[in-house]
């Protein structure tokens, strides 16, 4: 398929929250191809639609070793968090050259469509876990440096700026 080109902060797409997918089609098929092409190409461990510019409920996320194993979700909501965290460098291509350590659940349940559009319910752990977390953080957004303290928030903005 394609590699997409991400869209740069702080396009005002970034900000909305997207919208549902009614139903997986040879379409969202081909949006999922290219998101995961994308991602591979980054490298990175997941990637959510409005990040190139697809204001859909779709995210892929990959924290395998040697990528390959995908999971594509359509409208995934998460349905339990442990309290257990999970602490991890997080970054975004929509804002190169910046991350943050950020601390999540260690653990989620998930359930999404998967490609068949069955609905899936599948838990998450470590890396695994905080990339679906950043991607669905996307799917409403939201930026992984959002959750961060006002003052850290505004060193990593004003790194971005200056960068520019």
């Amino acid at each position: 398929m394609a590699v997409r080109r991400c869209i740069p902060w702080p396009d005002p797409r970034l900000r909305h929250k997207a919208a549902p997918v009614s139903e997986i089609t040879d379409d969202i098929r081909a949006i999922w191809q290219d998101m995961v092409d994308t991602m591979e190409d980054m490298p990175g461990v997941g990637l959510a639609a409005p990040q190139i510019g697809k204001m859909l409920r779709l995210a892929v996320a990959d924290a395998s070793e040697s990528q390959g194993e995908a999971i594509l979700m359509a409208n995934p909501e998460i349905l339990q968090r442990s309290k257990d965290l999970f602490e991890f460098y997080e970054a975004s291509p929509n804002l190169p050259g910046v991350a943050a350590k950020m601390k999540r659940s260690k653990v989620v349940s998930v359930r999404f469509l998967n490609v068949d559009g069955l609905f899936e319910q599948r838990d998450f752990e470590d890396l695994w876990s905080t990339s679906v977390q950043h991607q669905i953080d996307h799917l409403n957004g939201k930026m992984f440096f959002d959750s961060l303290s006002k003052v850290r928030r505004d060193m990593l903005l004003r790194k971005v700026r200056k960068a520019k």
